[in-house]
């Protein structure tokens, strides 16, 4: 039997966003095994979700920091390991250090004798693009351009980062390899978010708000990327003037306690509510009104994906993925509180209008570009490709 390898550092990675690429490959015939993290769960409590996926699972300590040697030496090792004892076909690595090892490690492999692995990364949004700290382009930009050299099939999820990997120089070997792909991101389930008629009001009504209340929603992890804490001041400076306004944050992470402390400060408690992990994202997304999404840094966001679906309107950073998916007049021209502050005014002083204004064919059309359905069929062509070369 033919066996596939997906990579990533954090075990939620695959059920949060390419199960349905494990049931394509098992379809096409492989055995799908899984190598992350899983003593410390991610997108989630716990790891329940392999259950009856038929997935085989293999604890590797990754890190997510790229300086913590010792551990990922440890983690290099776990890697080649499970490489060399289950002689796999395909190897496809997710994650900025999963996408590090799983190479290094299949390399490796590759040149201890097994000679028919073939390599795939997904970048989810390279640390280097245009805006980024020159400490980024110093440091990531090599790396990546190194280890292309490793690499069979790059695949990028959005046209920035598409243009710079077509000038890296991948491993290539047979004819057709050596290539880098885009695919419009991971995709979403288009026909989950055309059907929430009727779960505003229920959702509402579950979290205290009344009809008539403005509500703005974000959802994404709660760290420094992500950029949490320019929304809570944006919205301190509006506090004295909208009494029925919230602002809903869905996520967990290692910034929430400073969040927090940030929300207590401008006396917000009754105002900003902290969800945690939700598995009901579109029934809040929903019962919403505006989509707040002020990322320092993205690939090609699901979060706003799904925003976009539901037909909010959205407020987010003028930043490479965000420019793919959201409107000119949406985009903040700097990521500071005060213009997101006066973006939000100008969006509750035309809500009504903004909300008459949508056409739901548009939106659904626009949206299906990013679908679940599209993003598996354009990696089924490029794994059935990439296989009949290797039959060849």
């Amino acid at each position: 039997m033919k066996r596939a390898l997906f990579i990533a550092t954090v075990s939620g990675f695959l059920p949060q966003f390419e199960l349905d690429k494990v049931y394509m490959l098992q379809e096409m015939g492989y055995e799908v095994h899984y190598a992350s993290n899983f003593l410390h769960p991610h997108y989630g409590s716990d790891n329940q979700w392999a259950e009856g996926t038929g997935v085989v699972c293999h604890q590797v300590d990754f890190v997510r920091s790229p300086f913590r040697v010792w551990k990922n030496q440890r983690a290099y090792r776990q890697l080649k390991a499970v490489l060399k004892a289950e002689q796999f076909d395909l190897v496809h690595c997710h994650t900025p250090m999963g996408g590090v090892l799983g190479r290094l490690a299949a390399e490796s492999c590759r040149r201890n004798g097994q000679k028919g692995i073939v390599v795939f990364y997904t970048v989810h949004g390279f640390h280097f693009y245009r805006g980024a700290p020159w400490k980024n382009w110093l440091f990531y930009y090599p790396v990546e351009r190194w280890l292309a050299h490793y690499t069979d099939v790059l695949i990028t999820i959005n046209q920035e980062d598409f243009e710079r990997a077509k000038r890296f120089r991948l491993r290539g070997g047979k004819k057709g390899l050596g290539r880098v792909e885009r695919v419009n991101g991971v995709g979403i389930r288009i026909e989950d978010y055309q059907k929430t008629a009727g779960l505003r009001e229920k959702k509402r009504k579950e979290l205290g708000i009344s009809k008539e209340a403005c509500v703005f929603i974000s959802v994404g992890e709660l760290t420094k990327r992500k950029n949490h804490q320019v929304i809570v001041k944006a919205f301190a400076l509006l506090s004295k003037k909208m009494d029925s306004v919230f602002y809903l944050i869905c996520g967990e992470g290692r910034e929430e306690r400073r969040l927090r402390k940030l929300v207590r400060r401008y006396h917000l408690k009754d105002r900003i509510r902290f969800l945690g992990y939700r598995k009901d994202i579109k029934e809040l997304l929903a019962a919403s009104d505006c989509f707040l999404f002020p990322s320092k840094q993205e690939g090609l966001p699901v979060a706003l994906m799904e925003a976009k679906a539901t037909g909010l309107f959205c407020i987010c950073s003028d930043i490479r993925g965000n420019r793919e998916l959201a409107e000119k007049e949406e985009l903040v021209e700097r990521n500071r509180s005060g213009f997101y502050k006066r973006k939000m005014e100008e969006f509750l002083a035309e809500r009504q209008t903004v909300k008459e204004g949508q056409n739901e064919g548009r939106i659904w059309k626009e949206a299906e570009r990013y679908s679940m359905e599209r993003a598996v069929q354009k990696m089924r062509r490029i794994y059935k490709e990439i296989e009949n070369l290797e039959q060849s």
